[in-house]
């Protein structure tokens, strides 16, 4: 809006360093009134060096506080005509745009100038706006990982500092502290000044998954930013300033363990495992006498919970208890309040004794915390925390819980977790998973077993509440006390299940499965691998009439395919040998819209992919079968987005009676075929392969080959060293690379171990060639996995060192056929490798000749395997190993290695131990007995001649199997 004509007018002299260039610009000054601003093209009067601008005084003065004094005081300039601004032009004219009325768009690009400039001219309706634009964009609602850059928001935080903004500073350390799991996955997150951090993860609205993620993420700034720090004696407290916030009693264990070795974490992590080995070495199952603790440390036993998180990820810490979920959610007044007090105290002594109707979650506290935000627990792992304690703190304090995860967890009957989780009505997933027995029937033959479970609770299923209608995902893989009635319970009682994984569930048959599919008609995927289904279950598939699939899109002939099998999305059934070729002739003349199948080791034939109608796969699976790689290509040209192709064992792929040195025509054509389909349709990202694979075929393959991240290779394939040497250009984003049965060389591996630099796992199984300890003298930073499997019968001890130098963070070692080491070994990998969490050594020397010590330091393990490395195991050290590693699943061992000739079997829960597969082995060599425990109170030990004795504890049940396994 104009003033009126009587108004003095003044004018503003504006000089522009950097015109925009143009050339019909004749001169370098240009007069222009405020109205000219508003209306004409602001880029054309940029383009002048010197802008000169007609104001009107009063407007200037009612708008900005700067022009106010300067005009109207007593400055010599409030007599004069001209006023020179020192000013970055453009924004100036924005802001005299903004002063004269005219809309103004606040972007992330120029809130910083436009307040800036509204601050220095004190132009307060402009202060007021930009200060609304960041309550806004910084507030909850208001989060955009797009719109707030990590980089804009350290400039937004060195802005708030030079300009002395309480505001600004305030609103960085908030918003950083309640999206630290989006900031800490950024590029720029090392660059985050060391105030701005140290405020956000002091912040009450800190929120983060786990302390884990924090740990993480500080120690990640710390290795970017320690030489930046000030003089060393202030990096050192500053170090320690920021790394004692974190709640070091809550750290998973493999993750505590794993940081012994760290240069900036070695105390924290001590105190971690003292924090966490302190209740489960003294105080009760599911207690803690945290009145005994400090105000602090009772503090840092509380989950970090805050009103904004999504996500409790308290995976791998077998410290957490009820009381640890009780004390997390109640306000910290009642530790002090004496009535409180009393309450808390009474259950925490109660919660180590489950049985008791009086350990219920307390209904008397008055008040607890309620977290309407977050959507999905992780408890896997934790093996103390009593199931029914937990499902009532959940139900109470995160009402909108939609995912709950609580693999490898022996305390968990099935069906009655599933009872419990009626209190969550909004829980759609749920994973059970456990480790999947040994026992699977097409691998072994079962010669003597006992089976006590209870599988469905005596509460018949009348009596059960309202169906659990919103489950849609349930993931049961491994379970052993699921049986054809816990089938029933749940096809009767989720109502809305749409995806089940019932994968090495040994005790369901086929007719559970197949009743289950009838009453489930929203299935759209289905894993069963390894299990009894069969024919009949085949058959349901085809027979039961889906509630959930879009037909809409089919062609008219074909809509009479609504069956539950038309609609599946996934489909695995590997290792399931109760099919016969018509089921899986009529399983692939209707499975329409796949895009995950899984055929491996079943009895598949070529006719049935040549009738398999899909075109969405995305993932194959058709391992140990007999297919050729001509019917393997029709699929393969049929279904474009296949991004992972499993064929390793497949002898028939490329002609019965072709090897590699063979190159017949009709070879070389069925090759050309099969890898001109993969390079010209497919963008792999996993492949396994093994007979026929050659040279010839990485060649063939490198289009699709440039995002590949897994490459298997087994037996029957042969790169090559060409090939080889060449792997690292044709995959640069490779990740897994396992080779079995391959000719290697030192200038093979030291070329994936320096060139591959994503490599995370490397499994060198059974290679032959000529390798030395010189393949191993580089550093591995990023590598997780490593197996070296009868390919370095040279390593000695020495070696050993070095490859704990050079691969720092591993978590898993597989060594078979290191001959030469010996029981020094132990304390070299327990001290190298202190987080590791699955350890195979066999034929390893005499690692364990002298006794098992050192090794039992790796506190974190949860698979070990021990097979002839020397006579030195003790009659109890299944219960030992049980007892210092709290998280031990699944124990291998071996006769040969017993010092005193046999084990002693804990029972499992009077022992406190969490092992749910213990597999002892005895060579064939040696025919003795050994004797088998008592299966049943006054039951008649006996002996008896077998290979190998497995236990599996599943549920609270023990299965105790003798199995002979096939060769």
């Amino acid at each position: 809006m104009e003033a009126s004509d009587d108004d003095e007018h003044v004018i503003l002299v504006c000089t522009n360093p950097d015109p925009i260039e143009s050339t019909e610009n004749q001169n370098e000054e240009i007069l222009v009134s405020t109205i000219d601003i508003l209306i004409c093209d602001l880029p054309t009067i940029l383009s002048f060096r010197t802008i000169k601008v007609q104001a009107h005084r009063n407007r200037l003065i009612e708008q900005s506080l700067y022009f106010r004094g300067l005009l109207s005081g007593s400055f010599s300039e409030s007599c004069l005509g001209y006023i020179t601004i020192k000013w970055n032009v453009g924004v100036f004219m924005q802001i005299l745009k903004h002063m004269y009325g005219c809309p103004l768009d606040i972007t992330p690009d120029n809130v910083l100038p436009l307040y800036e400039g509204a601050l220095y001219f004190g132009v307060e309706t402009l202060i007021l706006k930009c200060e609304m634009w960041f309550s806004e964009v910084f507030s909850p609602k208001g989060f955009q990982s797009t719109l707030i850059k990590m980089e804009d928001l350290i400039q937004i935080w060195k802005f708030g500092l030079d300009h002395a903004s309480d505001f600004i500073l305030h609103l960085c350390v908030d918003y950083l502290a309640r999206n630290f799991m989006w900031a800490m996955h950024s590029k720029f997150f090392g660059k985050i000044p060391y105030d701005l951090l140290l405020s956000s993860v002091k912040h009450p609205h800190l929120t983060v998954d786990s302390e884990m993620h924090l740990s993480d993420a500080l120690l990640l700034w710390l290795e970017s930013n320690m030489e930046n720090l000030e003089r060393p004696s202030k990096a050192e407290d500053n170090c320690n300033e920021i790394l004692k916030q974190i709640r070091v009693g809550l750290l998973p264990l493999w993750f505590a363990a794993g940081k012994r070795n760290s240069l900036y974490f070695r105390q924290q992590a001590e105190e971690s495992l003292d924090s966490i080995f302190r209740p489960l070495s003294i105080l009760p199952m599911g207690s803690l006498d945290i009145f005994g603790y400090s105000d602090l440390q009772v503090q840092h036993l509380r989950i970090r919970l805050t009103e904004y998180l999504k996500k409790v990820n308290l995976s791998g810490c077998p410290q957490i208890t009820s009381a640890i979920l009780l004390l997390s959610v109640i306000p910290s007044s009642y530790l002090t309040d004496p009535m409180q007090k009393k309450i808390i105290k009474q259950f925490f002594i109660n919660s180590g004794h489950p049985i008791r109707d009086e350990c219920a979650f307390p209904q008397q506290l008055l008040k607890t915390f309620t977290f309407e935000a977050v959507q999905e627990v992780d408890i896997s792992k934790c093996g103390r925390l009593c199931i029914e304690h937990a499902v009532d703190c959940f139900c109470k304090s995160f009402p909108s819980l939609r995912i709950l995860k609580a693999a490898y967890l022996l305390n968990i009957r099935t069906t009655s977790f599933l009872q419990l989780l009626e209190k969550c009505p909004l829980i759609c997933e749920i994973d059970l998973t456990v480790d999947i027995t040994p026992l699977i029937p097409a691998l072994v033959t079962v010669l003597s077993s006992s089976f006590k479970y209870i599988a469905v609770e005596t509460m018949s299923f009348n009596e059960i509440g309202s169906p659990l209608s919103n489950i849609t995902k349930l993931t049961l893989e491994g379970r052993t006390d699921v049986c054809d009635l816990g089938l029933q319970y749940i096809s009767k009682f989720c109502v809305s299940l749409c995806h089940l994984n019932i994968k090495g569930c040994i005790s369901v048959t086929d007719i559970g499965i197949s009743d289950l599919i009838l009453r489930c008609k929203k299935l759209n995927s289905i894993v069963v691998c390894d299990t009894s289904f069969g024919i009949n279950s085949v058959q349901a598939l085809s027979l039961a009439i889906s509630d959930d699939g879009n037909f809409s899109s089919l062609h008219p002939k074909d809509k009479h395919l609504n069956s539950v099998v038309s609609n599946l999305q996934t489909l695995h059934m590997g290792g399931c040998r109760g099919i016969c070729e018509s089921s899986i002739l009529e399983l692939m003349s209707r499975a329409q819209v796949l895009k995950s199948l899984c055929l491996r080791g079943t009895e598949l034939f070529d006719q049935a992919l040549y009738n398999f109608i899909g075109s969405s796969l995305e993932m194959l699976d058709v391992s140990n079968t007999e297919i050729s790689g001509a019917a393997l290509s029709y699929v393969i040209r049929r279904n474009p987005h296949l991004k992972c192709l499993k064929a390793r064992g497949c002898r028939y792929l490329f002609q019965e009676d072709s090897c590699i040195e063979k190159r017949d025509s009709s070879f070389s054509s069925l090759h050309e075929e099969l890898h001109d389909e993969l390079g010209k349709m497919c963008r792999l990202e996993e492949i396994e392969f093994g007979w026929g694979f050659s040279s010839f075929s990485l060649s063939s393959l490198e289009p699709a080959l440039m995002s590949l991240k897994t490459i298997n290779i087994g037996l029957g394939g042969m790169l090559g060293e060409d090939a080889l040497r060449r792997l690292p250009a044709i995959c640069p984003l490779l990740e897994t690379i396992i080779l079995h049965f391959q000719v290697i060389s030192d200038i093979i591996v030291m070329n994936l171990v320096t060139s591959v630099i994503n490599l995370q796992v490397l499994a060198l199984c059974y290679c032959f060639g000529d390798i030395s300890n010189t393949s191993f003298k580089f550093p591995m930073q990023n590598l997780r996995k490593l197996r070296l499997e009868r390919v370095t019968p040279w390593m000695t001890n020495d070696d050993l060192v070095i490859l704990t130098q050079n691969c720092r963070n591993l978590v898993e070692l597989s060594l078979l056929g290191c001959s030469l080491l010996n029981s020094d070994s132990q304390h070299i990998i327990s001290c190298g490798w202190p987080g590791l969490v699955s350890i195979h050594l066999e034929d390893c020397g005499e690692v364990t000749a002298n006794g098992v010590s050192a090794l039992l330091d790796c506190i974190a393990l949860e698979d070990l395997l021990l097979r002839h490395n020397g006579p030195g195991l003790r009659r109890n050290f299944v219960f030992n190993a049980a007892l210092k590693m709290p998280l031990l699943r699944k124990l291998s061992l071996d006769i040969c290695d017993a010092s005193e000739g046999d084990f002693d079997i804990p029972n499992n829960y009077a022992d406190r131990c969490f092992l749910s597969t213990l597999k002892i082995t005895r060579c064939k060599s040696q025919r003795c007995a050994f004797n088998l425990p008592v299966s049943a109170p006054g039951a008649r030990r006996r002996s008896v001649h077998v290979e190998t004795l497995v236990l599996v504890w599943n549920s609270s049940d023990l299965i105790r199997t003798v199995v002979k396994e096939r060769l």
